[in-house]
């Protein structure tokens, strides 16, 4: 599978076209990195009784989102593989209901990563102490923190890059 470089808008626009108006209440949230694009979409919420207590709206949203999933299965995976062809990346999917967000199978890429004795010394704190059962979902962790607490800049940062690359297209071609 080659790997394409549409942008983040092409994805998002093809994704619009093709997906179905009525699975969600409104566009569905398309994310994209090197291996795999991420297809998210809210679903209507359940009537339910309105004094009906967080557990009680939590299973109803979980019952919801679990039989958009099975009742979508097949159009999803036809959806999916067009899309794998087209820009030579896997895809999954998910969706939210109320307060509930269920993300389906989706890929967790190995990252090869060399870090000396202080770097490890955090990882292993943040084993020993229970916040993460090894040193890679320690790092998993912190990179998931990290992003939390930059992702302004880290925005700024990807919008930037993405000019670069509209003015590169725009060069010279070689051939």
């Amino acid at each position: 599978m080659a790997k394409d470089t549409s942008s983040q808008d092409e994805i998002n626009a093809w994704f619009a076209g093709r997906l179905p108006d009525e699975w969600f209440t409104g566009p569905a949230e398309v994310s994209v990195d090197r291996e795999e694009i991420i297809v998210i979409g809210t679903l209507a919420e359940p009537g339910s009784n309105p004094d009906a207590g967080d557990d009680t709206r939590a299973s109803a949203a979980a019952g919801r989102i679990s039989r958009w999933r099975e009742q979508t299965r097949e159009e999803r995976i036809g959806i999916a593989q067009a899309a794998e062809h087209r820009f030579g990346r896997k895809v999954a999917w998910g969706a939210t209901c109320g307060s509930t967000s269920t993300l389906f199978t989706h890929l967790a890429i190995p990252v090869m990563t060399r870090l000396r004795q202080p770097e490890r010394l955090v990882l292993d704190t943040l084993v020993e102490s229970g916040v993460a059962r090894s040193r890679s979902e320690a790092l998993a962790w912190s990179v998931r923190l990290v992003g939390q607490h930059t992702e302004d800049w880290l925005s700024d940062l990807r919008t930037a890059m993405a000019s670069v690359d509209e003015v590169r297209a725009r060069g010279p071609q070689t051939t």
